[in-house]
């Protein structure tokens, strides 16, 4: 039986920064940004926004009610959830309308999360071969004003629905996958913000690459020149390109060729985009399959997912005859071409504004946000969310509308 991803979606807010000015404002040269870490725009996440309502926005684009009948497990890779107790699962499966006789989870392993999401996935379906599992990678990166990590912050979220004989990409077996206990990135529970040891994280990252890569070859016998590319989790654009290159010595001059303009196309939307921990790795396939027209049916990629602590895993998937007819290009460059700048200074200014911690009461003007799903505020220490395209909540926005 085959298995793997049948639909694909993403979503990122509409506000972003640009680099090269974010460079100036910090006394930094540009091309530190743009060319040394890899990134042009940062995205940003208005209050209105948070892990929930992006994984809902990314999963409204390509659900359709077959697709809600059929979901019963609900998988959601992150590592900014907004509680201690209750599944950021939950929420979204309210949220989408989906049917009651279904799971719905939380994973959580840093930016590991929704490849973890996708390999639970696999053995539900062959188990269930008829149910259908929407998997969720959805974070928003944060490491505070003016700090090393400030500009490998981000926002977005990517949803997945994994099935049997999938219309984009089939998973193929086996996985190399390894765990050691590193302290390179972390976020304690009392802090809004992560902890990095930025050298020993890189260093981590390309080790963790190099050694899955050498089990997979172990365990399936492949080589370099029996894949036509690999999407990396990107934490900013040039770590995948770090990692891919200290094993490019084992293929010829074409392989190289191949899979560094591979890799430059599959980071087009992380440098739009910027680091969204979970979701990551997916964008980059996202931006592979939908930037990169003459990649051919039955094309093999590598999938490498590092989620810092750390747990590594390397996959791969062949994409199936007709994908494309399957994605959603032109909806995808819209959201791009839509996206509203915002001044260093407002960029601060939404950065420092954050919901309260005590569970005060709150609302927020979702009529300045274009998504559909969005955070209205807050009552009785509860999130409320508002999904426009459906009614959910409805009467609530229109509360806030006659006061």
């Amino acid at each position: 039986m085959e298995i793997g991803i049948d639909k694909i979606g993403f979503y990122t807010p509409h506000l972003y920064v640009d680099m090269n000015k974010l460079a100036y404002e910090r006394n930094v040269e540009p091309e530190k940004f743009t060319i040394g870490i890899g990134q042009e725009k940062m995205a940003i996440a208005p209050l209105t926004q948070d892990p929930v309502t992006m994984a809902a926005n990314a999963a409204l684009e390509i659900l359709d009610e077959e697709d809600k009948e059929k979901i019963d497990f609900v998988l959601f890779g992150t590592e900014s959830g907004i509680d201690q107790s209750k599944s950021a699962a939950v929420y979204v499966h309210r949220l989408l309308g989906l049917n009651a006789q279904a799971r719905a989870v939380e994973v959580k392993q840093a930016c590991y999360g929704a490849t973890a999401a996708i390999q639970m996935a696999k053995g539900h379906i062959a188990l269930n071969p008829e149910s259908r599992v929407l998997v969720l990678g959805s974070d928003i990166a944060r490491y505070g004003l003016n700090t090393g990590g400030e500009a490998t912050q981000g926002a977005g979220a990517i949803a997945m629905v994994v099935s049997k004989d999938p219309s984009i990409m089939v998973f193929e077996g086996p996985s190399a996958y390894l765990t050691d206990d590193v302290m390179d990135f972390w976020r304690p529970a009392y802090s809004g913000e992560a902890f990095v040891d930025g050298k020993l994280s890189n260093e981590q990252y390309i080790a963790f690459f190099s050694r899955a890569w050498d089990q997979y070859k172990a365990k399936t016998g492949l080589e370099l020149a029996d894949f036509d590319a690999f999407s990396f989790h990107l934490p900013y654009t040039k770590m995948g390109k770090k990692a891919l290159k200290a094993v490019l010595d084992e293929g010829s001059e074409a392989d190289s060729e191949r899979l560094l303009a591979n890799h430059q196309i599959g980071a087009i939307y992380n440098r739009n985009v910027g680091n969204i921990y979970t979701a990551s790795l997916y964008l980059s396939l996202l931006s592979l399959l939908e930037q990169n027209e003459d990649l051919q049916d039955g094309s093999r990629i590598g999938l490498f997912s590092y989620g810092s602590g750390a747990v590594g895993e390397l996959f791969a998937g062949r994409l199936k005859n007709g994908y494309r007819e399957h994605l959603h290009v032109e909806r995808h460059r819209e959201l791009f071409a839509t996206r509203k700048e915002v001044t260093v200074s407002e960029y601060e200014e939404i950065f420092q504004e954050t919901l309260p911690t005590d569970g005060s009461r709150l609302e927020l003007d979702i009529h300045q946000d274009p998504a559909n799903v969005c955070l209205s505020g807050i009552e009785g220490h509860a999130r409320q969310y508002v999904n426009k395209a459906s009614g959910i909540r409805e009467e609530k926005v229109a509360a806030h509308v006659e006061r």
